[in-house]
């Protein structure tokens, strides 16, 4: 009899626990509470503070004619808009954590707006300060580590999936290190997105449109993106383009190793496309030309890379961060680079914005008037193009064969790669010039604008990684006299100086990159990714002349008339 009773009850225990053991990875990522404490109401610093630091962004609507697609294609952007909003809901989780949590905490409606802005309680254009009473400082790995992680705790672990760009890091019950796959940790996000993905592949009459769209849901649920990868390179002719998934690494500050999710749904802007395709062919020989060793430059990029132009009608997740993106070079796979190399995408209509709004009104301030005529929007579009082609340029991995660039530098990679990209574009825009491939304007302006945009970029601060290396530029250029400033705060470019400097800055980092030299690019963007009290004290003016800092967007369905 006793035995009968019991046989029930263990039974049942049995399969409680075993309910509980087969928790999903999904769950328990749901479950955690990231990086803000999980009580307590959520108050600003200041809401004076906030409020200023709102009227920093000027408003920008993300409009474009679509009048000149097909049926379907209108049908295929509502799905588009649809994954887009699953990646910016990934992203949150990737940036701070429990989302919903954070936001209702907060009363206060400016300080919420700012908090949705920032992707969380620190200020991403003011060095990641808080803005939330009782928030410290913000984590440099994110919520892709756990907060007590040291780096030594981290290189004591062995796993060969924790420098994977799309594992979290997490603790077992027992306190030690595990990895968790991108789509074991945000399953049925990522299950419903790629399902939309498939409609929207389903719905398309362009073969390399449905090929990528097909190819990269499947990526979303096996974190095995480079067929996808490939796939986009080919997509030439669809006028829409979507880019989606887990893509940059600067929100994994502590050591560049994890990528956050993201997306932009883009419009090909024919015309000016068409002006861009004449320099692929060209960027082989460009990097045999570049003034380095041969082994710094021994890999040639594909010459089926293509640049083109767009309009982009919505931003989601860590692109929409703080300051936003207005060029993209993909793929980051080194791979794919070597075999065929990267699409670089200009985001025209966001990039007028940022001109007309905030790099015109710096340079009436900061610029000699003389030189003033040199700011044209033709070579701001041809230093961001560029710059997106520098990534192409160089090396990708250590010249001793050790593995990538990327895991050499770690959490230096990003600012000495998007240092490189600058100034790499720089003396590329030379080069063709002289070549005669460029032929609108001079290369004067290029130079200006280029220079007046240092300052654009200066405010974004020094905490991210395209922020240091706007410093490290800048206090470059000083040291080569490459520019001079009078009493009244007033920059005067000097050409020659200037194209000198870009040359040698251009051999110190690509010598940095193939040799793998961690402890030199340390050592320098520590000291030089800094902005120092003269500059800071022009950047100051600028924020007094009430000159936007950057753009916030409005977007959505009913930009575009689709709603």
């Amino acid at each position: 009899m006793k035995t009968k009773l019991l046989s029930p009850i263990i039974t049942l225990m049995f399969i409680v626990l075993l309910g509980a053991c087969t928790i999903t990875k999904e769950a328990k990522e749901d479950q955690r509470q990231g990086l803000i404490p999980a009580d307590g109401a959520l108050n600003p610093v200041s809401e004076e503070v906030v409020k200023e630091r709102l009227e920093i962004y000027a408003p920008f609507k993300l409009t474009a004619d679509i009048s000149h697609l097909s049926e379907k294609e209108k049908q295929i952007l509502p799905l588009l808009f649809e994954v887009a909003e699953i990646m910016n809901e990934i992203f949150w989780q990737q940036a701070i954590g429990n989302k919903e949590n954070f936001l209702n905490r907060i009363t206060d409606e400016p300080t919420k707006k700012f908090a949705k802005i920032n992707y969380g309680p620190w200020d991403r254009l003011n060095n990641n300060k808080p803005f939330i009473d009782g928030i410290g400082k913000k984590p440099a790995g994110a919520n892709f580590y756990p907060v007590d992680m040291t780096k030594e705790e981290f290189e004591a672990f062995d796993n060969p999936d924790k420098t994977s760009l799309y594992t979290l890091i997490r603790r077992k019950n027992d306190g030690s290190l595990k990895t968790v796959w991108y789509h074991d940790a945000y399953a049925s996000k990522l299950q419903k997105a790629a399902k939309i993905m498939k409609q929207a592949a389903e719905l398309s009459d362009d073969p390399g449109f449905k090929k990528y769209m097909n190819l990269r849901a499947d990526a979303l649920l096996t974190d095995d993106y480079q067929p996808s990868d490939f796939a986009w390179m080919e997509m030439r002719t669809s006028k829409i383009d979507f880019v989606v998934g887990p893509i940059e690494n600067y929100e994994d500050a502590l050591f560049g190793y994890k990528a956050a999710n993201e997306s932009f749904i883009l419009l090909k802007d024919i015309e000016w496309s068409k002006k861009l395709e004449k320099f692929s062919s060209l960027l082989p020989g460009l990097q045999a030309g570049l003034p380095v060793d041969d082994k710094y430059k021994k890999e040639v990029p594909g010459s089926k890379a293509d640049m083109n132009a767009y309009d982009v009608i919505y931003y989601a997740g860590d692109c929409n961060a703080g300051s936003k993106t207005i060029a993209i070079n993909l793929p980051n796979d080194e791979e794919v680079h070597v075999k065929i190399g990267s699409r670089k995408l200009q985001l025209k209509n966001a990039m007028k914005a940022k001109f007309d709004k905030i790099l015109v009104p710096i340079s009436k301030i900061l610029i000699n008037e003389d030189q003033q005529k040199y700011i044209t929007f033709n070579a701001f579009f041809e230093n961001v193009m560029f710059h997106e082609v520098g990534h192409a340029m160089g090396i990708k991995n250590t010249i001793d064969g050790s593995g990538t660039v990327r895991k050499a530098l770690k959490e230096q990679y990003s600012a000495i790669e998007e240092g490189k990209a600058d100034i790499m574009g720089l003396y590329l825009v030379t080069k063709l010039y002289e070549m005669g491939e460029l032929t609108e304007g001079e290369v004067m302006d290029n130079y200006v604008t280029f220079f007046a945009g240092i300052f654009r970029s200066s405010r974004f601060g020094a905490a991210s990684s395209h922020g240091k290396a706007n410093m490290m530029r800048f206090n470059y250029f000083e040291e080569k006299k490459a520019f001079t400033r009078d009493e009244n705060g007033v920059y005067t470019v000097d050409f020659e100086k200037m194209k000198d400097a870009t040359i040698s800055l251009m051999q110190k980092i690509l010598y940095i990159q193939g040799d793998g030299d961690y402890k030199t690019a340390k050592e320098w963007v520590e000291k030089e990714g800094v902005v120092k009290s003269q500059l800071q004290e022009d950047l100051d003016r600028l924020n007094a002349s009430d000159i936007p800092v950057d753009i916030i967007f409005k977007q959505g369905q009913k930009m575009i008339g689709l709603k």
